[in-house]
C-alpha cells in the first residue's frame, strides 16, 4: 500500500462502513497521509503513511489511548493486539502485510468484542 492507493481506497472503505462518521485529512502530500476516521468524538480510527521512509501506522484510538494497530516500519509489519496494545506482536500473523480494508475489518471485531459502537 502507498499513499495514492490508500487515497483511491478511503472513500470506497468509508461508504461501506456506516458507523464511520467524519473524515479529517491531517496531512496529505504526494508522499505522505495522515488522517482519521471518526466513529465517535472520542474514538476513532488514525490512519498514517510515508512512502519515503516505507511506514504504515493504522490505529484504533478510545479516550486517547491506542486500542488496537498494526504498524509498518521500513517495510516490516507487527501488531499491537487487543488484549495488549502497549505490546508488539512479531508473530507470523503480526507480521503479515495487511490493506485497509482488512484493518478495519479487524477495528469492527475489537469494537464489537469490546461492546463500542
Amino acid at each position: 500500500m502507498n499513499v495514492a492507493d490508500l487515497i483511491r481506497a478511503l472513500p470506497q472503505e468509508i461508504s461501506s462502513r456506516p458507523y464511520i462518521n467524519r473524515l479529517d485529512v491531517l496531512d496529505q502530500s504526494v508522499s505522505l497521509f495522515k488522517a482519521r476516521l471518526y466513529i465517535s468524538p472520542d474514538l476513532f480510527v488514525q490512519i498514517y503513511r510515508n512512502d519515503r521512509f516505507d511506514t504504515t501506522n493504522m490505529v484504533l484510538i478510545y479516550n486517547g489511548q491506542r486500542l488496537y494497530a498494526r504498524d509498518q516500519l521500513e517495510g516490516i509489519w507487527h501488531r499491537h493486539t487487543a488484549t495488549a496494545p502497549q505490546d508488539h506482536d512479531h508473530s507470523a500473523e503480526g507480521r503479515r502485510p495487511i490493506s485497509l480494508s482488512e484493518f478495519l475489518d479487524e477495528v469492527e471485531a475489537v469494537l464489537s468484542e469490546a461492546g463500542l459502537p
